[in-house]
Protein backbone atom coordinates (compact mmCIF):
# COMPACT_ATOMS: atom_id res chain seq x y z
CA UNK A 1 0.00 0.00 0.00
CA UNK A 2 0.81 3.48 -0.71
CA UNK A 3 0.10 6.63 0.83
CA UNK A 4 -1.27 10.00 -0.21
CA UNK A 5 -1.79 13.79 1.42
CA UNK A 6 -5.64 13.87 1.59
CA UNK A 7 -6.74 17.44 3.05
CA UNK A 8 -9.45 16.20 5.20
CA UNK A 9 -12.34 18.57 7.57
CA UNK A 10 -12.05 17.95 10.99
CA UNK A 11 -14.26 19.53 13.58
CA UNK A 12 -12.46 20.59 16.74
CA UNK A 13 -12.96 22.00 20.01
CA UNK A 14 -11.37 25.06 21.38
CA UNK A 15 -10.36 24.97 25.54
CA UNK A 16 -9.97 28.41 27.25
CA UNK A 17 -6.39 28.27 26.64
CA UNK A 18 -6.74 28.22 23.09
CA UNK A 19 -5.62 24.49 23.00
CA UNK A 20 -7.00 22.79 19.95
CA UNK A 21 -9.25 19.34 20.34
CA UNK A 22 -9.86 17.46 16.89
CA UNK A 23 -13.23 15.43 17.60
CA UNK A 24 -13.86 13.73 14.32
CA UNK A 25 -12.57 13.79 10.55
CA UNK A 26 -14.87 14.13 8.08
CA UNK A 27 -14.13 12.50 4.41
CA UNK A 28 -15.30 14.10 0.94
CA UNK A 29 -18.15 11.82 0.62
CA UNK A 30 -19.30 12.46 3.98
CA UNK A 31 -17.68 9.68 6.10
CA UNK A 32 -17.18 10.29 9.64
CA UNK A 33 -14.61 9.10 11.83
CA UNK A 34 -14.56 10.03 15.85
CA UNK A 35 -11.37 10.43 17.19
CA UNK A 36 -11.42 8.07 20.37
CA UNK A 37 -7.97 9.56 21.86
CA UNK A 38 -5.35 12.18 21.41
CA UNK A 39 -2.29 10.44 22.34
CA UNK A 40 0.62 12.84 21.44
CA UNK A 41 0.65 16.00 19.97
CA UNK A 42 4.18 17.35 18.92
CA UNK A 43 5.70 19.47 15.43
CA UNK A 44 7.07 16.61 13.09
CA UNK A 45 6.54 16.02 8.78
CA UNK A 46 5.09 13.48 6.92
CA UNK A 47 7.69 10.95 6.30
CA UNK A 48 5.11 9.35 4.08
CA UNK A 49 3.33 12.05 1.79
CA UNK A 50 5.44 15.42 2.82
CA UNK A 51 4.21 18.48 4.49
CA UNK A 52 3.97 18.86 8.08
CA UNK A 53 3.01 21.08 11.02
CA UNK A 54 1.58 19.82 14.66
CA UNK A 55 1.03 15.77 14.49
CA UNK A 56 -2.15 14.66 16.55
CA UNK A 57 -1.37 10.78 17.18
CA UNK A 58 -4.87 9.54 17.33
CA UNK A 59 -7.00 6.48 18.08
CA UNK A 60 -10.03 5.63 15.72
CA UNK A 61 -12.12 2.79 16.28
CA UNK A 62 -8.94 1.04 17.92
CA UNK A 63 -6.24 1.90 15.39
CA UNK A 64 -3.20 4.46 15.65
CA UNK A 65 -3.30 7.43 12.70
CA UNK A 66 -1.67 10.29 12.41
CA UNK A 67 -3.61 13.65 11.58
CA UNK A 68 -1.37 16.84 10.34
CA UNK A 69 -2.58 20.53 11.02
CA UNK A 70 -0.54 22.18 8.65
CA UNK A 71 -1.25 25.84 8.12
CA UNK A 72 -5.10 26.45 8.17
CA UNK A 73 -5.70 22.87 6.52
CA UNK A 74 -5.80 19.44 7.94
CA UNK A 75 -4.79 16.18 5.93
CA UNK A 76 -3.57 12.67 6.90
CA UNK A 77 -1.58 10.00 5.37
CA UNK A 78 -4.64 8.28 3.39
CA UNK A 79 -3.80 4.25 1.62
CA UNK A 80 -4.10 4.01 -1.84
CA UNK A 81 -4.25 0.66 -3.95
CA UNK A 82 -1.16 0.44 -6.51
CA UNK A 83 -3.35 0.07 -9.73
CA UNK A 84 -0.66 -1.75 -12.77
Amino acid sequence: MQCQKTYVSVNIDVDEEGTLHPRFIRWQNGSIFNIDRILYKCRASSNKVGGGGIRYTVMIKGKESFLFHEGDKWFVEAKVRCTL
